[in-house]
């Protein structure tokens, strides 16, 4: 009998939002339902959750079908069709799957014990301002990776941030305009002081929807692609130039300490260094020194007036002559020295010049007009098993360049075990991350078309149209109604979306330069993101496109797909 192993007979339920209808597409490899399955009929179930589909095939043919928990109208017919590749049954819904009261079915019946519980989590909307206060109040929180359970972080974070938007520049101008005669001068220094403030400071964690960022000191293990050594010192450069010294030690050399060297070119002591010098520079410089002395009796040569020890940086001595009060005498002794010449009105440092591109934008998602062409994006791994978990943003000869590390949710886990009860980020992965950063691009930009290029290589991997962005969806085998009369697993339907894609990764120089006048064209949304979630995403999209049968899989020359929101 044809029917021995039943399991080759796939289905998937589809149904849309806010549309009372439900579709049943029943299907396999080499089987014409129009021609051999003759006498086909069509049972609902309702009480055990089933849909029983039946013809003769030489023999009679008969399967099990488990209906998704939704509210099906038993009084309505039930259509079916039989095609030359699939068979189609439609079922009519009293109320869409989207219907609040559909959503709260399995709370109210307290179904959400043990199996389901995995099931919720995926049907759970991904919330940034939840994740937010969830990390908030745990009172300190490890970061492991999702892949080995590898403890990623020296010790538990306590303090999370909201990551600043990537439209800081656009906001501004909207409120002060861009024109430099009027308000537009307060939105270009509000531009460049945020720039030249911001950095990624240790013990401190900054959200975004698809990204965490931590300073790569609280990372038990920090190697950057290459051990960036430092530059010497050039007498002409400035502190805020492009040599910086973000990656320096300060030289004991100078009576203020201006001289930046290499005496000490380890990642950890520089680290250091660099902070101190923050805290010295932003806290002791900004307004007047309480010194002790009048500033009548101050001069060059005073060695009475020296600041307090504890706030230098360790390589930086307790020199004679550092002794006047305001912060403009201070940078002037600079001057002096012929050392560095440090000025609050001079260009922004160089290592964050690249702010002011925007490169802070979601490198989850890297979108065109954020992307700077001064910062390189460096994959960030798993010390111990080599997973990607994130990366860091290399330029300037610094790397990260504001020492912060983007460690992607889908990647890491906030508990052990790993994907347990209390793992904040069990919900992530990287489909659904990137579905949704894809439906809000959409909106934003009104463009449901997108190419996805490689951030480093620039060239186009995936081409993608959104479809529908509000349906559902669930799939499995079908049961032989003979031989099993077991009960059938709950079905769940899923939020998905529906698009065409082309996987372009083996493009041809041709077929590239189609790809972007497929995107002039049409006006495409271009975005960038790193090769190896690409890969993994492509490979996601060309699984689902057995879900459907192959009359479905190809529209316009491009295969249609499915994708978890």
């Amino acid at each position: 009998m044809s029917t021995e192993n039943p399991r080759k007979w796939r289905f998937t339920w589809e149904a849309q939002s806010h549309v009372p209808n439900l579709r049943l597409f029943i299907f396999d490899s080499y089987t014409r339902p129009s021609v051999q399955c003759q006498n086909l009929k069509v049972h609902l179930n309702p009480s055990q959750s089933l849909v029983l589909v039946s013809w003769f095939e030489e023999l009679e043919v008969s399967l099990r079908v488990p209906t998704p928990r939704v509210l099906v109208d038993p009084e309505s017919p039930v259509s079916f069709r039989a095609f030359d590749d699939h068979i189609e049954v439609k079922l009519v819904l009293l109320l869409p799957v989207d219907h609040p009261i559909v959503s709260s079915f399995d709370s109210v019946l307290n179904l959400s014990e043990g199996r389901e519980n995995a099931v919720f989590d995926a049907l759970k909307p991904l919330e940034m301002d939840s994740d937010l206060k969830s990390l908030s109040s745990s009172g300190g929180v490890h970061f492991y990776c999702r892949s080995c359970s590898f403890k990623l972080t020296k010790s538990p974070l306590r303090h999370f941030v909201e990551m600043p938007s990537v439209d800081w520049r656009e906001v501004a101008d909207n409120w002060f305009g861009t024109c430099c005669c009027s308000f537009g001068g307060i939105s270009e220094k509000l531009v460049t002081g945020y720039a030249k403030s911001y950095t990624c400071a240790e013990g401190i964690c900054q959200l975004s929807f698809t990204t965490l960022t931590l300073c790569k000191d609280d990372l038990v293990e920090w190697k950057s692609r290459d051990q960036v050594g430092c530059q010497p010192s050039d007498s002409g450069a400035d502190i805020n130039g492009d040599n910086g010294f973000g990656e320096a030690s300060l030289d004991s050399r100078s009576q203020c300490g201006g001289v930046i060297t290499c005496d000490d070119p380890s990642e950890e002591t520089q680290a250091s260094d660099r902070e101190k010098f923050m805290h010295f520079k932003n806290e002791n410089i900004a307004g007047k020194f309480r010194c002790g002395v009048n500033e009548e009796e101050t001069n060059d040569d005073a060695s009475s007036c020296l600041l307090p020890e504890s706030d230098l940086p360790k390589n930086v001595p307790s020199a004679p002559g550092c002794c006047d009060h305001e912060k403009s005498h201070v940078l002037n002794h600079i001057d002096e020295d012929h050392t560095h010449h440090v000025s609050e009105t001079k260009e922004t440092k160089a290592n964050q010049k690249c702010l002011l591109n925007g490169f802070l934008g979601n490198v989850f998602m890297v979108r065109s007009f954020n992307r700077s062409v001064d910062v390189e994006w460096i994959e960030y791994v798993c010390p111990q098993c080599s997973s990607l978990l994130g990366a860091y943003p290399y330029g300037n000869g610094y790397a990260p360049v504001d020492s912060g590390v983007r460690l992607f949710k889908c990647y890491i886990s906030t508990c052990m075990p790993v994907g347990g009860s209390g793992d904040l980020f069990r919900a992530y992965t990287l489909e659904r991350m990137f579905t949704n950063q894809l439906l809000e691009s959409a909106k934003d930009e009104s463009s449901y078309r997108t190419v996805v290029k490689d951030v480093k290589t620039k060239s186009p991997l995936l081409q993608i149209v959104l479809l529908n962005p509000n349906s559902w969806s669930c799939a499995g085998y079908c049961v032989d109604a003979e031989s099993d009369t077991g009960p059938v697993s709950s079905m769940y339907l899923h939020p998905v979306i529906k698009v065409l894609f082309s996987d372009c990764s083996n493009s041809t120089e041709s077929q590239s330069r189609m790809i972007e006048e497929w995107e002039t064209k049409n006006l495409a949304d271009e975005v960038f993101m790193l090769t190896r979630q690409l890969k993994e995403l492509i490979k996601s999209l060309v699984s689902r496109k057995d879900l459907l049968p192959a009359s479905y899989s190809c529209l316009q020359g491009l295969s249609l797909s499915s994708m978890r929101r």
